[in-house]
């Protein structure tokens, strides 16, 4: 997002301003048709109807009401624009410029018409759910004929209506046609002539000519002594539209914080609606739920984005004000446009699952999965005691509170499961269908927890099988000897951690085997990392989520055939996903969800549940949507 401003500066005479009015006046007094054109703009952010030329006149309520029709069935948002002429552009390449320019997102469409020649030109986003025949067959049947009688406000009716009936699978008709004037605005920029234009040239002029003079006395004050220098800059790149009014900038200390809000809103949206389009996918197949997978992969994307912006600003703290500002304020635009997508998919997802519905057979799988996890739980539970004798508690510390927090999710999960079932019992949908999805985020959460314990008990002693292997390579190589002696000191002075020791002998050695090593430790250290931050969201900030971000990235970039690059994308990996963990570790301390010891059991899963994000501060379940809707169940 460009951000433009203006401010007054030690270099701006004021006759020199009045100079440039006077020749802006000019501008607007109509001399050649041939002078008009019209750039790329930012829409009308009043509403979804641009209408620079006068075109629409008394119809306009006429075709914001079928523009309405079109969102409220279908949620598809067309914007509808019309100027003089495309600037000499072709008309697609003027139409996808504007709706880049303003933002659209995938559910977005523009029909842009240039009055003068009665051009058009229609952008929708290759994800919008049209097809390129479907468009043009609305093109052909509605807007075309439209628009050769000069019916401005047909062809927007008829594009809008046609849109829906392909959306219902019906023919397109064209609208009932009006004919109108052939060139609404002729030279100027809303309907008029000279006789319009004169006198607003002529108030231009005294206004310009008093903020020329206005300029001139706050320079002379300037020059007083005592008078504050300057004054803030103010942007016009608040909402798009012709209306929109110059605003303060901003505090950047108070845009870093709003940015760094954001990218959290915006992750725990994309991982809860993940997380709930499994069960989505479980319950109802792969086929149905393919737009949402395809919104949560776009909303992904976008946040991914959102996140390596973010890394590079912490990279470099010190980078001008100006390029951190645009980095920020496009922070926040990837996180809307991610929400945005969410949200817009929201209520056709609850009309999928039908949580009210089909609550009972929700119910039955989740119970049945509570059923599973137990005996998981409690083999997570003896793996951790039985390594806690023989092992450092260095080794056992990254999983050492799960199988714990993982006992705490499934007795919410329990509670919440038995309150759905006396819902159901008394005829109570809505109860029902918020404590069904409660359940079923603390199952996922504590399945989550036990196979990280089970993950990393495995990993350990996988080491402890690995290490004698390693350890009888290193003694063969005399360059190895002083790792394989501190290798073997470490093994001998009772409990200790394989994974160190092995460490140890792999910088000592080299080749493929270390290489393979090093990205399987790496992948470990995302992993662990991606585990704690899903399933401590509630309380873990941006610092975190951005170095996990970086090290998926990294960890995504090792492949087979530079084993070098390898080793460094998997190194870089690891220390990020360190990083990452011990931020979210400190945030979870602050955080201070419960005590394990001093806690009540019911007060203990409670809590659990909002260290996790499972219930959101109203203690409402989060669910599928942006930030707009992922709270909105209600029992």
């Amino acid at each position: 997002m460009t951000r433009l401003s203006w401010g007054y500066g030690p270099r701006a005479p004021g006759w020199a301003m009045i100079c440039a009015l006077v020749a802006l006046c000019a501008l607007l007094l109509p001399t050649m048709p041939a002078s008009r054109a019209d750039t790329p703009l930012d829409l009308d952010a009043a509403g979804r109807i641009t209408d620079t030329v006068g075109a629409l006149g008394k119809r306009r309520t006429q075709v914001e009401a079928a523009l309405d029709r079109l969102h409220t069935d279908h949620h598809i948002q067309l914007y509808v624009t019309y100027v003089h002429d495309f600037s000499g552009r072709a008309a697609p390449a003027w139409a996808d410029a504007t709706a880049d320019r303003n933002g659209f997102g995938p559910h977005d469409i523009l029909l842009a018409i240039a009055t003068h020649g009665g051009q058009y030109a229609v952008s929708a986003d290759k994800e919008s759910g049209f097809r390129k025949d479907q468009l043009a067959r609305v093109a052909t049947a509605a807007i075309v004929p439209a628009l050769k009688e000069h019916d401005w406000a047909g062809a927007a009716i008829g594009a809008a209506d046609g849109y829906r009936a392909v959306l219902r699978g019906e023919p397109v008709h064209a609208p009932v046609i009006k004919p109108g004037t052939s060139d609404p605005g002729g030279d100027g920029l809303l309907p008029g002539h000279r006789a319009v234009w004169v006198p607003i040239a002529g108030g231009a002029l005294v206004l310009l000519t008093g903020l020329a003079l206005r300029s001139r006395r706050a320079r002379a004050a300037r020059r007083r002594p005592g008078t504050p220098r300057g004054r803030p800059a103010v942007a016009t790149s608040t909402e798009p539209g012709l209306a929109r009014l110059a605003q303060p900038l901003t505090p950047l200390p108070d845009l870093d914080a709003e940015a760094s809000a954001n990218l959290v809103d915006t992750d725990d949206a994309v991982r809860t609606s993940a997380e709930e389009l499994r069960f989505a996918t479980a319950q109802l197949g792969t086929a149905a739920t393919r737009p949402f997978a395809e919104a949560v992969a776009y909303a992904r994307g976008e946040l991914a984005d959102a996140f390596r912006l973010r890394q590079r600003l912490d990279d470099a703290p010190y980078e001008e004000e100006r390029t951190r500002r645009h980095a920020l304020d496009e922070i926040c635009s990837r996180c809307t446009s991610a929400n945005r997508r969410l949200d817009a998919e929201s209520e056709a997802f609850d009309r999928l699952r039908d949580l009210k519905a089909n609550a009972a057979g929700i119910l039955d799988r989740a119970e049945a999965t509570a059923r599973a996890l137990n005996p998981r739980v409690a083999a997570a539970e003896a793996a951790l005691a039985a390594l806690a004798r023989c092992r450092a508690s260095s080794a056992l510390s990254p999983v050492a509170g799960h199988a714990g927090e993982a006992r705490d999710r499934l007795s919410f999960a329990d509670t919440a499961l038995a309150e759905a079932r006396t819902a159901l019992l008394v005829a109570d949908p809505d109860h029902a269908a918020v404590s069904v999805r409660a359940a079923e985020a603390a199952l996922s959460q504590a399945a989550t927890l036990t196979a990280a314990v089970l993950r990393h008990t495995h990993a350990l002693t996988a080491a402890t099988s690995r290490l004698n292997t390693v350890l009888a390579e290193a003694s063969g190589r005399p360059e190895a000897a002083p790792a394989v002696k501190a290798a073997r000191r470490a093994m001998a002075n009772g409990p200790y951690d394989p994974r160190e020791v092995l460490r140890l002998l792999d910088e000592a050695v080299t080749g493929e085997a270390r290489a393979a090593r090093t990205v399987m430790a790496a992948r470990a250290e995302v992993s662990a990392a991606r585990d704690y931050i899903s399933t401590h969201r509630g309380a873990v900030g941006c610092r975190a989520r951005t170095r996990l971000t970086e090290a998926e990235r990294h960890i995504g970039l090792c492949g087979d055939d530079d084993v070098a690059a390898a080793v460094a994308e998997a190194t870089r990996a690891m220390a990020l996903a360190q990083q990452a963990r011990a931020l979210a570790e400190d945030d979870v301390l602050t955080y201070g969800a419960y005590d394990d010891a001093g806690t009540p059991p019911p007060a203990r899963a409670l809590g659990g549940a909002l260290l996790g994000g499972i219930i959101l501060a109203g203690l409402l379940p989060a669910t599928f949507g942006g930030g707009a809707t992922r709270g909105r169940l209600t029992g």
